[in-house]
Parts: structure tokens; C-alpha cells; sequence
């Protein structure tokens, strides 16, 4: 029975299921049932019987197990959740935030992954494995760069000190799709309390109530730890309490109402006291925010509603002189008027922004996406190439670059900066659809199912990678060489497919 049971969540969790849509953070329907699966599985320990705080939960789930349920739980949100947010800009952004951070904890090399999600509400949470994701709402509501900091500080503790690791847990006999669906599951109840509460009520299973938020104990850890990773990384250490604080401060008297992030780490007044406390050894120093927190914010505010609408809250930010970057603002008024395709207007914002010089590469993204949408490719590609020359590592540059070459039809340009990127980031996606693209354009069709295939293995569709490698098989334009990695490839993945069906049998 329990067999069965886990064979029902992995079939809904690879999308077997047909699925209605949550405005929140994953399908309804999906999450109502993925959370009845987990809930009638073994229940997990009480909080108090928890072993010692620390690394003592590798003996139970190990930490390769751990990346590999995480890496699924994302690949199912990438595919299915509506709000996954794939913005180059905003995930570089908050990526190079977080590895401030994570350059100061325990596990630098873990392999962290900070994403963001289209979504007003104040949340943010930890997969396993090192998977952050990020509301639209928290990035707006935080007021400096240091709260957010705080945040990120705080679920990046959870995964150091193996939080997640032990509520997934349950027992050394659970198979990887039963634990998968319990993750699933503790993600699900973490983004909507209303239907993780409905399916707990609807079981006898109640007792994993208690786990659906962390416990006193990892709350206070994570706090204790992140508190650290800003101090070591250069943050201001008040920025946590100042942000829990004014959480808690905002909806203490609508308790019904309280944000998604309240709900899953509930904040105590010893929780504050104990951050403030902390605070009082450390000697203040201002720490500004870096230019890329406000033109995150933003972009991310210029994004909401119609063009018209984000238009004007721009406007009458400047007319009102109320802002903390008048750079930032004028480009989040840039990219309205981008978005209303007002060319002329956003190309006159935009090089306000800019103050006549290079600028920060969010602007000269920016401007350069303007220029090509004004028929002047040549103008853009100069502007990105001069803005790689000083930022060669910024995600969106890479992004932008690469879609302008395939939008100006300069397909060995293209497949050349993607073979490049892919050498220092052999996993990028978005760099290897960007080979895909180049091929076709090209009339390279082997090649371009076989860069497809890449793609949909690193997304863990292992039969459409297959699939793709067969049509590569069939093209009949490669040589020998390359017809040669695309069976190798297509015998390894085989061989993956086989050791998966028999993952979900045990």
C-alpha cells in the first residue's frame, strides 16, 4: 500500500495528473495531492525527538539523496508553477547576493541555487539540496539590501544545518519517490497553509502538522547561523531583526492573515530578543546597498500591473522626489515605457539612468534591448559587447547578448558564445537552448536535438531527452564524431531510464 501510495505522488508530481493552477506557489490540485500522499505515509518524529542539532542527519539522509530530491522539487516548478520568474537579471542578481553569503558558511561548495517566483506575498523558502526560492513580494517589502540579506541568511541555514534533510526524513527503508513526495509535500504546505491545513484535517496523519513549520529549535539555529553569514559577509547584522520585526509588527493584529513567511517560521518575542541581543556586540557601521538591489526592485515593481499603470507609479515617484535611487527609478521608468513599447520615451529614461556614461549592466541591458527593438541591431550588439568587457560574468548580459545574436540571425556568432559559456557552466539551460537555436538556424539538425536532449535531461525529462537523441540518430547530417558522442549519450541515458523505472517499482 505504501508503494502505492508513492507511485501516486510521482505520477502527479511528473504531471500525470491533470492540474488547476494556485495563484500562490504550486498547482492546487497538486499540492492537495501530493500533501495526502505524504500525510499517509509514516509519520515524522516529533520535534522533540529530533537528534542534536548539526550534521548528525547525514547518517540518516544523505547529502547526494538530499540534492537529488531538491534538483527534482525545482525541475517541477521550472516546468509546471506558473510563477516561476525566469529573468536572468533578477536570479543573477539574487544569486550573487546569496553567494556572499554562502562564501561564508560551512558549505561554500554545496551548490546553492537561488531562484525567484512572480509573487506578491512576503515568503521565501529552502529546498533540499540548497534550492532558494525567492517571492517578488520579499525582494519589494524589504527596505535596504541588508534585510533581504537577513532573509536569505536565514534559509541558507536551514539547508547548512540539514533542517529540511530531517523533516523529509522518516526512515532508512524510504525509497527516493516517497521521500520526493514528502518534500513536495513540506514545499507545498510551506506556500499554502489553507490547503496544506485542508488535507491534514481530511487525514488521521495529523501528527505532521507539526512538522509542516520548523520547529523553536531550527528557528533559533537559523538565526543564530545567519546572523554569522551576514556579519562574516559584510551585511548589516540588524537587517534580520529589523525586517522579522516589522513583519511581526504588521500583522500582529491580524493573525488570520499572516504573511506566508510568518506562517512556516513563526517569530516569538525571545526570537527578536535573542537577534537583538546578538546585535549588541557587534560595533555598528553603515552598510549602503549595492545599485543592483535597487534596480532588482525596480525591475520587479515595473513588471506589476499594465504598462500604463507601472508608468505611472514611476512618474510620480520622481515628480514626488520620493526614492532611494533616482538612477533606479528612471529605470524602472525605462522599463515600463519598454513595456508599453514606447521606444523613443524609454531610450530618452534609460540614458538619464545612464548620466551619459557606461552604467550598471541591468541599464545597459536595458538600452541595448531598446536599440534592437528600434531596428538598430549593430547599435545593440555593440552595447552589450562593451558592457561584457567590464561584467563578463553578469547572467543577464549573457542572456540578453545571446538572444539579441539569434534575433539578428547571427547564428555562428551565437553558437560560439554559447559553446563558450557552457564551459564554465556545462549545466546552463538557457545556454544550451541557445545552441539548440543556433543549430537550427544553421540547418544543423542533429545537432540541434542533440543540444535539445541536453536540456530536457538536466530537466529530468529523461524520455524526451531519449527521444530527441533518436531524432538526432535519424537527421542524417552528422559525422562521425558527433554521431558517435550523440550514441554514447543515447546508451547512458537508456541505461538512466531503466535505473529510474526501477526506483519508482521498489
Amino acid at each position: 500500500m505504501l508503494k502505492e501510495w508513492a507511485r501516486s505522488c510521482v505520477f502527479a508530481a511528473e504531471g500525470g495528473a491533470e492540474v488547476g493552477y494556485h495563484s500562490t506557489m504550486i498547482p492546487r490540485r497538486l499540492t492537495a495531492v501530493l500533501l495526502a500522499c505524504a500525510l499517509a505515509l509514516q509519520p515524522l518524529r516529533a520535534a522533540d525527538d529530533l537528534p542534536e542539532l548539526g550534521d548528525v542527519a547525514s547518517n540518516e539522509l544523505p547529502p547526494l539523496m538530499e540534492k537529488r530530491i531538491g534538483r527534482q522539487i525545482m525541475n517541477e516548478i521550472r516546468l509546471t508553477e506558473p510563477s516561476y520568474l525566469d529573468d536572468a537579471d533578477i536570479e543573477g542578481y539574487l544569486t550573487a547576493l546569496g553567494g556572499k553569503l554562502v562564501a561564508a558558511s560551512v558549505a561554500p561548495d554545496l551548490g546553492f541555487v537561488f531562484f525567484a517566483l512572480s509573487d506578491p506575498s512576503i515568503n521565501a523558502f529552502a529546498l533540499p539540496g540548497g534550492y532558494i526560492g525567492v517571492h517578488s513580494g520579499l525582494i519589494l517589502a524589504a527596505q535596504t539590501e541588508s534585510e533581504l540579506a537577513g532573509v536569505l541568511a536565514h534559509e541558507i541555514s536551514h539547508v547548512t544545518q540539514r533542517h529540511i534533510a530531517r523533516q523529509i526524513y522518516q526512515s532508512s527503508k524510504m525509497s527516493l519517490p516517497s521521500m520526493l513526495a514528502m518534500g513536495l509535500a513540506l514545499l507545498a504546505a510551506r506556500s499554502n497553509s489553507q490547503v496544506a491545513s485542508g488535507a491534514i484535517a481530511a487525514t488521521t496523519a495529523g501528527s505532521i502538522a507539526a512538522q509542516l513549520a520548523y520547529s523553536r529549535d531550527f528557528e533559533r539555529e537559523a538565526d543564530r547561523i545567519g546572523f554569522e553569514l551576514m556579519r562574516k559577509a559584510g551585511f548589516d547584522v540588524r537587517g534580520m531583526a529589523v525586517f522579522f520585526g516589522s513583519l511581526q509588527q504588521a500583522t500582529r493584529h491580524y493573525e488570520n492573515n499572516a504573511t506566508a513567511y510568518l506562517r512556516t517560521h513563526p517569530i516569538t518575542g525571545e526570537r527578536l530578543t535573542d537577534m537583538q541581543n546578538r546585535e549588541g556586540g557587534v560595533h555598528y557601521r553603515q552598510v549602503p546597498d549595492s545599485p543592483e538591489f535597487h534596480l532588482a526592485r525596480a525591475k520587479l515593481r515595473a513588471m506589476q500591473g499594465t504598462p500604463a499603470e507601472a508608468t505611472g507609479h514611476f512618474e510620480r515617484l520622481l515628480a514626488e522626489r520620493k526614492f532611494a535611487s533616482e538612477e533606479a527609478t528612471r529605470y524602472g521608468l525605462a522599463y515600463a515605457l519598454f513595456r508599453a513599447r514606447d521606444w523613443a520615451a524609454a531610450e530618452r529614461e534609460v540614458q538619464k539612468a545612464r548620466g551619459g556614461k557606461a552604467a550598471d549592466p541591468m541599464i545597459e541591458r536595458l538600452y541595448a534591448e531598446i536599440r534592437l527593438a528600434r531596428g538598430d541591431a549593430d547599435g545593440a550588439l555593440a552595447i552589450y559587447r562593451g558592457a561584457l568587457a567590464r561584467s563578463p560574468r553578469h547572467a543577464g548580459l549573457h542572456d540578453g547578448y545571446a538572444q539579441a545574436l539569434l534575433t539578428s540571425r547571427r547564428f555562428t556568432e551565437a553558437l560560439r558564445f554559447a559553446d563558450e559559456q557552457l564551459q564554465w557552466q556545462p549545466e546552463s539551460t538557457r545556454h544550451l537552448r541557445v545552441r539548440a537555436a543556433s543549430h537550427a538556424g544553421l540547418g544543423h539538425e542533429a545537432q540541434q536535438h542533440q543540444a535539445l536532449a541536453d536540456v530536457f535531461a538536466l530537466q529530468g525529462l529523461t524520455l524526451a531527452a531519449i527521444e530527441q537523441l533518436e531524432l538526432a540518430q535519424k537527421a542524417g547530417d552528422a559525422d562521425f564524431f558527433v554521431m558517435s558522442a550523440i550514441d554514447a549519450r543515447l546508451r547512458e541515458l537508456k541505461r538512466q531510464r531503466l535505473d529510474e523505472m526501477r526506483e519508482r517499482r521498489d
